[in-house]
């Protein structure tokens, strides 16, 4: 489920969510998530789990996993 709210975000969109979340900037990622994701606005406990998803996986992609 929550790669289909990464897939409503633009290429764009992604970058600033990632860069925001590198950041331990969480509040503002969710914030242009509910801005720029195609669609209904996503709800902030969609996006906070949206988040834990988006960190997990990225934390695999650097692990080598």
């Amino acid at each position: 489920m929550n790669d289909f709210l990464w897939e409503r975000l633009s290429v764009e969109g992604q970058r600033e969510v990632d860069r925001l979340m590198a950041a331990g900037r969480n509040v503002q990622a969710i914030m242009v998530i509910r801005e720029y994701a195609d669609g209904p606005k996503p709800e902030i406990p969609e996006c906070m789990d949206f988040l834990a998803w988006r960190f997990t996986a990225s934390r695999e992609v650097s692990d080598g996993g």
